[in-house]
């Protein structure tokens, strides 16, 4: 509520003063100073430019969680990948290949809100990365891959099914569970038993 009312009483923090603002609170002493920077950038994400793509990557190489790295990635650099995607995608192409699973996971998740509003032209984009990672182990990639199958498939769930089937022997468990909620009864049946017959077979 004190980050709410102190971006409230600051509706001129625009620009460079933006940016540099949440680049101070960044490098603040407590996880609240982070917290509150995530949130500064998400409500006035509107504002930012292609250039702000690097303080964002510098943040989310330096988050070390989830609970700031998903702000970031989904909201803040999903914004800029949406506006300026010609000139972020091939960034997004390195984040999918970086040592940094935070980073891995954000490359997945940047293209999260383009995809959750219906743009299918992202989506294979997005296959690409997560064809990639789909054997790892981490699970906070694992997780990834499913959401954003999952967001997706609400308004493409064909697009979804036909991408999923070739691959439910390849997918973790969480993976196929996040990514199977939303698709037609008999679209879930299929892609869980395929997965579960790969699996009895494997062992």
């Amino acid at each position: 509520m004190i980050v709410t009312a102190w971006r409230r009483a600051h509706p001129q923090l625009t620009g460079p003063r933006l940016t540099e603002v949440a680049a101070a609170l960044w490098d603040g002493p407590i996880f609240e100073c982070r917290l509150a920077a995530v949130l500064l950038l998400t409500d006035r994400r509107a504002l930012l430019q292609s250039r702000d793509a690097a303080l964002v990557e510098r943040m989310l190489r330096t988050a070390g969680t989830w609970a700031l790295v998903d702000g970031l990635a989904a909201d803040v650099m999903g914004s800029l990948v949406e506006r300026f995607g010609d000139q972020l995608h091939p960034v997004l192409d390195q984040w999918a290949t970086d040592a940094d699973f935070w980073i891995r996971r954000s490359a997945l998740l940047a293209l999260l809100v383009p995809l959750r509003r219906g743009d299918a032209a992202n989506f294979a984009r997005f296959a690409g990365y997560a064809d990639a990672m789909l054997a790892e182990r981490e699970f906070f990639i694992r997780k990834a891959i499913g959401w954003v199958l999952r967001e997706t498939g609400k308004r493409h769930p064909d697009l979804v099914a036909g991408w999923l089937a070739p691959r439910a022997h390849r997918a973790s468990g969480v993976t196929m569970r996040e990514a199977v909620k939303w698709l037609p009864a008999d679209q879930r049946a299929a892609l869980m038993a395929a997965y579960h017959a790969a699996q009895r077979k494997a062992g």
